[in-house]
């Protein structure tokens, strides 16, 4: 009999659907929804570093991307056996009594802060920086050894306390709060009672200081130090979670009538996108698994008797069962890494927007096309410019930190800063060091993993970055000293879902039998270039000098 999956893997701009066979692996169709609302950066204020969605761009997403996918496959919808939602996290949403997003009620429909509050959103470092003081100095547990012994500004009880201080009408309004995978995993099956309701050991692990030997989430004690709020909200959330190869329910009747699925459908329990991600990819131990976007999720699974009670300094977390069953998974990060890219084409972009696509010399066929060949050939032709440019020059000198460090050592307060200018660094000089930069990051999260007993023996690329830009990738490859493999599919993180989905549905015994049927192959792979490596660790030299000044002779001076 014919079976098919879905993952469903939700991003920062936009969500894609994937149906796959679940017998052969195949990918049958793939659908893509951008967000309507966030495209217009509606609830968002960069200069605040506020960024919040609309639940109506997911829930819309939803539907149409699994309509989407059922009507190009041509595939029967009662053949779909289940289905796995992955999103960004920490993303949490206030939700009412019955689980309805506070965004959708009357009096919230256009409030910022009733909207989910997405990962990049550093509206929370005062509460961030308390949470750490707190876990450190109030006399008992400190519920962040093991999350890296350091809480972030992007993580949950952070964005909650921060919320609620700002907004007397969200705090007393939001009965609750949901990670994004757990609430459009909600929404979606036909047991909608919140209490008993299966939240995702993923999220919960990695950005709630849930663990299992402190019988869940902080104590009601430690929370109501930081606010009155938390206590009361510890009640209303969960003590036990689940991992992503377990049912969360079945597809409610109204889901399943308006996708065209059937009623047996199973929905599994949700899960990170950098996780599933991990599992799209194929992870293994002592493989190392770089989601690589706008920012970066860097996953890591080891055996209980290799990291058993030792806790990994500086990460964002290490959960038994949130990548693999049976293994702990590690995550850490890079808060920017396309995004350091993207910032410096929207600068050099700035007299293209302001000038040249405002002039009345063109006609508007004209600016179209020019935009369409400027966007094609930006980055491309950096590329290649500063590919060229040998290692030895005076290249300058740049920090990641354009949205703070994630990882080792999480710090929002920290910017970027670039040296060594001179009169001859041109823009694909500048593009060189930023490349360096992201790649230098990436090392310094290896660095920290093997300082602390944990070994890394390849690196697993996965994203429209490792996809798309060779020289990142061999800078990469040449900046850590390994082989840098690079996952074929698109979609590594909807396939990881599928993954999930498959076993949840019993189509699949374990997550990693069904992986190495459902996830990606590797189209590519990348070796380091032994002719470098003395160069590269001369920049890398100059990188850890600059970030060294820059943390302590700027960044606290000035706090």
């Amino acid at each position: 009999m014919e079976s098919y999956v879905i993952g469903l893997d939700y991003g920062t701009d936009s969500v894609r659907a994937v149906l796959v066979d679940s017998k052969s692996g195949k990918e049958l169709a793939s659908d893509t929804f951008w967000y309507p609302r966030w495209k217009k950066q509606l609830f968002c204020d960069a200069s605040l570093n506020r960024f919040r969605q609309h639940p109506l761009d997911h829930i819309e997403g939803l539907e149409k991307t699994i309509k989407g996918v059922i009507e190009k496959s041509g595939v029967n919808g009662e053949a779909v056996k289940g289905i796995c939602i992955d999103t960004t996290g920490s993303s949490p949403v206030p939700v009412t009594k019955d689980g309805t997003p506070l965004a959708l009620t009357d009096g919230f429909k256009d409030n910022p802060n009733a909207m989910m509050i997405l990962w990049k959103d550093h509206t929370a470092i005062k509460e961030a920086n308390e949470i750490n003081e707190l876990a450190e100095n109030w006399g008992g547990e400190n519920y962040t050894k093991y999350e890296g012994g350091i809480y972030s500004s992007e993580w949950f009880w952070a964005k909650i306390t921060h919320i609620v201080r700002e907004d007397e009408a969200v705090k007393n309004a939001a009965y609750s709060w949901m990670e994004h995978c757990d609430i459009m995993t909600y929404l979606l099956i036909e047991d909608t009672d919140l209490a008993s309701f299966k939240r995702s050991r993923c999220g919960a692990g990695h950005k709630a200081m849930w663990h299992e030997s402190w019988g869940g989430l902080p104590s009601e004690e430690f929370l109501g130090k930081l606010h009155p709020y938390c206590a009361d909200l510890r009640s209303k959330l969960y003590d036990e979670t689940y991992t992503s190869d377990e049912v969360a329910g079945k597809i409610s009747k109204e889901w399943a009538s308006k996708l065209g699925l059937s009623e047996d459908t199973v929905i599994a329990v949700g899960t990170f996108d950098a996780h599933s991600g991990a599992v799209g990819a194929k992870v293994e131990e002592h493989a190392l698994v770089r989601v690589m976007g706008t920012s970066t999720c860097d996953i890591i699974v080891s055996p209980y008797n290799v990291v058993g009670d030792n806790t990994v300094k500086g990460i964002c977390g290490q959960v038994d069962g949130s990548v693999i069953p049976g293994m702990v998974g590690l995550e850490a990060g890079q808060s920017a890494f396309g995004d350091v890219l993207a910032w410096f084409k929207n600068v050099l972009s700035w007299p293209l927007n302001h000038l040249v696509y405002n002039s009345e010399i063109l006609s508007e066929e004209q600016i179209a096309a020019l935009k369409a060949e400027v966007d094609k050939k930006f980055i491309a032709e950096l590329s290649a410019e500063a590919e060229a440019i040998d290692i030895s020059d005076s290249i300058p000198v740049a920090l990641d930190w354009i949205n703070g460090r994630r990882t080792p050592d999480a710090n929002q307060e920290l910017k970027s800063a670039i040296s060594n200018l001179s009169l001859g660094s041109k823009a694909p000089h500048i593009f060189k060091a930023l490349v360096n930069s992201i790649c230098f990051g990436a090392k310094e999260i290896v660095d920290r993993f093997k300082e602390e007993g944990v070994e890394i023996k390849t690196v697993i690329g996965i994203g429209g970055v490792a996809r798309k830009s060779a020289y990142i990738m061999q800078t990469l490859a040449n900046t850590l000293n390994m082989p840098i493999k690079v996952a074929a599919s698109d979609e590594a993180p909807a396939l990881g879902s599928a993954v999930y989905a498959a076993v949840a549905a019993g189509l699949y015994d374990d997550v990693i039998t069904a992986s190495k049927t459902l996830g990606s192959d590797f189209e590519a792979e990348y070796y380091p270039q032994p002719e470098m490596l003395v160069a590269y660790e001369k920049q890398m030299a100059a990188y850890k000098e600059l970030s060294h000044f820059v943390e302590e002779s700027i960044t606290k001076k000035h706090k």
